[in-house]
């Protein structure tokens, strides 16, 4: 994909998004589209560059009215489109009658789908389209239908994905402690991290898809988006400093760009050593080798280091193990990088160990 169309495709998704939530439950919008829908009507509704709009119709009433959900409902009792403008402040025109270029292309049947779809091909609206028969709302951006789904349909996927958020923050907090213990240990092996990665992604895209529904659920979200908040918590940050702990390049923005290409990688190909390791930078590992962490995310996890200072910490020593090997023969070496409690840190790193209580 060039750079022109990947800007583009950014774009349709960007606005794509602001549409699905100015159609959100809780909205003037969505409330003006629960009543048409439950008045059995049907509407044609085009929202945002208005000129354009404009210039592809003609007749209809002139209206240039403050917009609200019954005035909306109430004109969707006529035939032909709804003119309104992008902040949704001003209902401009009403029965209006569009007539987009016939030979765009599109796959939808019915006539105001039709109209719909061109007519989102031909400008940046939003464009609106309530079936009558149906009794559905779709929203075209960029000739494609995003059709609402109502609140019960969402939530039953809603449920499903908290279940699986749940369990896989289990596993992933059971994962690194594990991993925190062979760290002290110094017998981290490439399936390890490979096991601990598959479990950050799997997190992360489940994390993803009830975002987009949290997005279509509106002002009815904000419970998930707490239970979402409360199973995902700190894993983003630990993700990326695992990351830069086993990365050959450990700096900040390679590991965001190691974290695109593991998000971009099949669920099921990440389960491979081999792939995990050649992204991370390595050539000729196999799943029993052993890897020297950094110990960012061991050194982060503990109270008495700051932020940013376990990264000092780590160029002074080199690794997590050098630091162990180090810490009780010359503990005012930690001092120096500015660590104000040398012996708490030094008893913290003994207790995650298990050598000492």
């Amino acid at each position: 994909m060039g750079q022109d169309e990947a800007e583009k495709s950014k774009d349709s998704r960007e606005r794509l998004r602001a549409a699905i939530r100015q159609t959100a439950p809780g909205t003037s919008l969505r409330h003006a589209l629960d009543m048409i829908i439950a008045g059995h009507m049907g509407a044609l509704i085009c929202i945002g560059d208005t000129d354009a709009v404009l210039a592809a119709g003609d007749d209809g009433f002139r209206l240039d009215i403050s917009f609200t959900a019954n005035r909306l409902f109430e004109l969707s009792k006529m035939d032909g489109a709804i003119v309104i403008d992008k902040g949704l402040t001003q209902i401009l025109r009403a029965n209006y009658h569009l007539n987009p270029d016939p030979s765009l292309p599109t796959s939808e049947t019915g006539m105001r789908h039709r109209t719909a779809a061109r007519m989102s091909l031909l400008t940046k609206a939003m464009v609106i389209s309530v079936s009558e028969r149906r009794q559905v709302v779709t929203v075209f951006m960029d000739g494609k239908g995003h059709q609402l789904r109502p609140v019960t349909e969402i939530m039953s996927s809603v449920n499903q994905l908290l279940v699986s958020l749940q369990s896989t923050r289990q596993q992933l907090d059971h994962s690194l402690l594990r991993l925190t213990t062979l760290e002290l240990d110094n017998y981290v092996t490439l399936s390890d991290i490979t096991d601990t990665i598959y479990l950050f992604e799997v997190l992360m895209n489940a994390a993803e898809h009830l975002d987009s529904h949290i997005l279509e659920l509106g002002s009815e979200g904000k419970t998930i988006a707490m239970q979402r908040d409360e199973f995902v918590g700190d894993a983003d940050d630990n993700y990326t400093l695992l990351i830069r702990d086993y990365a050959v390049d450990s700096s900040v923005e390679n590991a965001q760009r190691i974290r695109k290409i593991f998000h971009e990688t099949e669920n099921s190909r990440l389960r491979s050593p081999k792939v995990v390791a050649s992204v991370l930078g390595y050539e000729g590992k196999t799943e029993d080798s052993i890897l020297t962490p950094l110990g960012l995310r061991t050194l982060s996890s503990i109270s008495v280091v700051r932020k940013g200072m376990a990264d000092k910490i780590v160029d002074e020593y080199g690794s997590l193990q050098n630091l162990l090997d180090d810490i009780e023969k010359n503990p005012s070496r930690l001092d120096s990088v500015g660590v104000q409690n040398p012996s708490i840190l030094a008893d913290s790193l003994y207790r995650m160990w298990g050598k000492r209580a």
